[in-house]
């Protein structure tokens, strides 16, 4: 799926500061998926290190009960939201979140190998079980033939300084990656990634979940409709709720106090339910529709 041909949306080249957002006790920011890709594009042309993290319900929970997780995202140059109820709670306590500011992978997929194949990017997936990612990257390669594609599945040991890690790194520093996915799981790719971020080619580098175990057939997708009406989550744990009810089912319960206590703040303020009556905002100076990558 090329979208050479889609109409290009307006989009902010520039931050604000009212689109970092803070909820949860973590720091996000609010983008439009023109924007992530915008920035990914730009750092890879000027050859510059560009971390991408992601937050939902899960990593939250884990960032209370992991300190190299925890320290990991005071790298990261942009953190997507993925999770439809934080962005819920972010309208209900009167921040800017919309439904068109929670991504994941399975959202953004095509728009990122259209680009890669478009502009011949280089592209190193770690993670998957064996033979995972040799078969994701086969089928990638049909779609998109111009995308050059490495893997290494994550079946290895990686503790900093290990043999395993050192040849990851030789084989990766070799391939010379313009984006490299981490598709280990959290936290184990986010405390790789934050132990060898100094020992990587300067490249775009994204925490990227079972990524490749979707486009290898191996895992179930669920519908977009699922995600955009918010039951993505629901999806997920119906399809598989042996792995997963502990997450869905059991983690959110512990993030109630810090919900709580931005609900309360949002009420002192003023803010509490602004956030669903706001009217959308007119076109801000630095906002452009350009022919963009």
């Amino acid at each position: 799926m090329d979208r050479r041909s889609d109409a290009r949306r307006p989009y902010r080249k520039t931050r604000r500061p009212v689109e970092r957002i803070r909820i949860l006790g973590v720091t996000m920011d609010l983008v439009r998926l023109e924007e992530i890709m915008h920035h990914v594009a730009d750092h890879i042309a000027r050859k510059q290190r560009f971390v991408v993290a992601n937050h939902n319900a899960h990593s939250v929970y884990l960032m209370g009960r992991n300190a190299e997780f925890r320290r990991y995202f005071d790298f990261a140059n942009l953190t997507m939201v993925d999770s439809g109820p934080m962005v819920l709670l972010s309208r209900l306590v009167g921040l800017n979140a919309r439904g068109f500011h929670r991504w994941t992978y399975l959202d953004w997929r095509h728009h990122f190998w259209s680009l890669a194949n478009r502009h011949g990017w280089r592209v190193f997936y770690l993670g998957g079980a064996p033979g995972v990612p040799e078969k994701a990257a086969e089928a990638l390669s049909e779609k998109y033939p111009n995308a050059v594609i490495g893997v290494r599945d994550g079946y290895f040991d990686a503790a900093p300084g290990s043999a395993d890690n050192a040849a990851i790194l030789a084989q990766i520093e070799a391939f010379q990656p313009d984006v490299l996915f981490v598709g280990m799981g959290m936290p184990r790719q986010e405390v790789w990634l934050l132990h060898h971020l100094d020992k990587l080619p300067p490249c775009v580098t994204y925490s990227i979940g079972a990524a490749f175990d979707y486009e290898a057939g191996v895992q179930y997708s669920p519908p977009r409709w699922a995600a955009r009406m918010g039951f993505e989550w629901l999806a997920r744990l119906l399809a598989d709720p042996k792995r997963l009810a502990g997450r869905y089912l059991v983690e959110p319960w512990f993030l109630l106090g810090l919900a709580l206590k931005d609900i309360a703040a949002a009420l002192l303020a003023g803010r509490l339910m602004k956030g669903f009556f706001k009217p959308r905002a007119a076109r801000q100076p630095g906002v452009e529709a350009p022919a963009g990558p």
